[in-house]
């Protein structure tokens, strides 16, 4: 196994788990509970200068090793649903979005994985401008941290009970990164946040869903299926030309039976598309036998894209004619509307504005 000296410096320090953490207070000659301390520190999003309980020689020691910071350099607040838009810096000068959408049963935070994405998505502005890098699971922890010390819990509990992989970036194009903070956000000495309550969107990355039934098996998968053709799903999604419907489907049902949880197709509505009685009924044949549900998104509008989402009524009804046809479907309730929900539109903007004030 690599020597910790050698993986400290490419390992920031809230991207450790405990046995890391562990290994790395024995180097300097720490006692044991230590690792407990450090480890809750991060948990909670403070870096070393914060970590009261330690003495100042340990604080200055670990204050010098990487760590992945991701401070909330603005944030919007929907006037229509209390939906907040977060905007995270990381350390680099990389921005980042999150939403937090309020539930009758918790707060879910929308976490980014990625600055940017490669996938090139027809109707998505996170992929306008490509992928400029993978997040770090510490920066991701942080975002639910500082997300979590901006919404402080009304008496006890959790202030983000609830978290979705669904932001800017295909998470299991950053497998390692966000399986690691899998299980830094889920251990119960750190954020403590369950399993269940968690959900990941991939556009389909068939090796990587089998490999994820082996490492985060109580995950919820979400599937970006958006089409129930491989003429028109490769139209919109160039990744379904290396991993065509087929060879998707049939990794989402390897999933659902060995994991024993259903999985969440997710289609988004774009009006004149992929939103016509012929596309309902291929896929409800496409979907049958497998333990799933149709999450049906009228499309946010995007400029860039010209693209329209399918209205609202046309949607409920694409739900009723699905229940018809033995598939479980809803539509996804309308949140942040009026603050840019839409993942990237935000951090795109920004970006751009940011670099039309440099002299």
């Amino acid at each position: 196994m690599q020597g910790l000296s050698e993986r400290l410096e490419k390992l920031q320090l809230n991207s450790m788990e405990p046995d890391e953490i562990a290994e790395l207070m024995a180097l300097l000659s720490q006692p044991r509970f230590r690792t407990q301390q450090v480890f809750a520190w991060l948990a909670k999003g403070v870096a070393p200068a914060g970590m009261t309980n330690l003495p100042s020689s340990l604080r200055e020691t670990l204050s010098e090793l990487p760590y992945g910071s991701a401070d909330i350099c603005a944030a919007r607040r929907s006037q229509k649903d209390g939906t907040v838009k977060y905007l995270f810096e990381l350390c680099d000068g990389n921005l980042v979005e999150g939403v937090l959408m309020s539930y009758h049963y918790g707060n879910t935070l929308c976490l980014s994985t990625q600055v940017g994405c490669r996938m090139g998505c027809a109707f998505c502005a996170s992929t306008l401008d490509g992928c400029v890098r993978d997040m770090t699971a510490g920066e991701m922890l942080q975002c639910v941290a500082e997300a979590e010390r901006a919404n402080p819990p009304q008496g006890g509990g959790r202030g983000i009970t609830n978290a979705v992989l669904m932001g800017s970036g295909e998470p299991l194009d950053n497998y390692d990164n966000v399986v690691r903070f899998l299980r830094l956000v889920t251990s119960p000495d750190g954020f403590g946040m369950s399993s269940r309550n968690i959900s990941l969107s991939t556009c389909g990355i068939v090796d990587r869903i089998d490999s994820l039934a082996d490492d985060a098996p109580h995950v919820t998968l979400c599937i970006s299926l958006h089409a129930p053709n491989d003429e028109l799903r490769s139209s919109l999604m160039p990744i379904n030309k290396k991993y065509p419907l087929s060879e998707v489907l049939a990794a989402a049902a390897r999933y659902a039976e060995r994991t024993g949880r259903r999985v969440i197709f997710e289609y988004a509505l774009i009006r004149g598309v992929n939103d016509g009685i012929v596309h309902v009924r291929e896929l409800a044949s496409r979907l049958k036998g497998i333990n799933c549900h149709v999450n049906l998104i009228p499309l946010n509008r995007v400029e860039e894209r010209g693209l329209d989402g399918t209205p609202r009524a046309r949607a409920y009804e694409i739900a009723s004619q699905l229940a018809d046809m033995r598939i479980s479907a809803s539509v996804r309730r309308e949140m942040g509307s009026d603050i840019e929900g839409a993942c990237g539109q935000l951090r795109r903007r920004t970006a751009h504005e940011r670099l039309e004030r440099k002299p």
